[in-house]
């Protein structure tokens, strides 16, 4: 049996989560107002991340590549690894990757300083001043992953597709030409509801949940820190681990309604 007073802070945790979600929407009208706020924000959360998206996203289209090119070997299609790899990045790897690295990096990073600036009374001393945290704090974090999470899905999609390519030519002998017309032919595919490539399109729509998520539940970590020091490390680890299951189980629900 699951004890009662951890079915309470869970649905305490979620609820609060939802609130400050929906709080955060209602203030979208003050973005240009907090536009410098916003651009410093969209530079910690992109370029301050861009050389790992570089980096994973590199490796993981060459990992791809050498997988597919094993199964497909067997029965002589490895031509088709372009397909696959394109298609494994667009519709899950990409964006999955691409969350998780900003969970780790960007969503710690906004738990520590909203932990810390709770702990030291400085958003009370912010509400005693007039001035909403939300606005001030809240908002630019959300544009800016709301933003950066899709574009550097796109990255890590260039990328990969190009290190899958490396691999191909370089272990499978397919060259690289025939790869990039396989991958971009697969890519092609337009959807029933939206006429663009449904698996671009999917993999994009995911990141824009997935920035929402990792913002929304960093900021709501560091939003209820108390305890000190000890608090802020908590509430780090908390924000990393729930977001970090919270994009697994979206992932699941938008794969199955997208593709089914």
């Amino acid at each position: 049996m699951i004890p009662t007073r951890l079915i309470v802070a869970f649905f305490r945790d979620w609820g609060f989560r939802l609130d400050l979600y929906l709080k955060v929407n209602a203030r979208l009208g003050d973005i240009p107002r907090r536009w410098q706020w916003i651009t410093e924000q969209l530079y910690q959360s992109g370029i301050g991340v861009l050389h790992v998206i570089l980096l994973v996203g590199t490796f993981i289209g060459m990992i791809a590549a050498l997988q597919a090119g094993i199964a497909l070997s067997t029965v002589g299609q490895q031509d088709q690894i372009g397909t696959f790899v394109a298609l494994g990045l667009a519709r899950e790897m990409a964006p999955f990757i691409t969350a998780i690295i900003l969970a780790a990096t960007v969503g710690s990073a906004y738990a520590a300083e909203l932990g810390t600036m709770a702990v030291s009374e400085e958003l009370e001393a912010l509400e005693v001043m007039s001035i909403d945290p939300l606005r001030l704090l809240v908002l630019p974090r959300l544009v800016a992953l709301l933003v950066m999470c899709p574009v550097l899905t796109i990255i890590c999609n260039i990328v990969g597709v190009l290190g899958g390519g490396f691999v191909a030519q370089a272990q499978y002998h397919v060259s690289f030409d025939l790869y990039m017309e396989l991958a971009l032919e697969a890519l092609r595919a337009t959807g029933t509801w939206i006429p663009l490539p449904k698996d671009i399109f999917a993999g994009l729509f995911k990141a824009f949940v997935f920035g929402a998520i990792v913002t929304v539940i960093s900021c709501s970590c560091g939003l209820r820190t108390h305890g000190g020091a000890l608090g802020v490390g908590t509430a780090t680890r908390r924000a990393v681990r729930d977001s970090i299951i919270a994009i697994i189980i979206s992932n699941y629900f938008m794969t199955w309604i997208i593709y089914r």
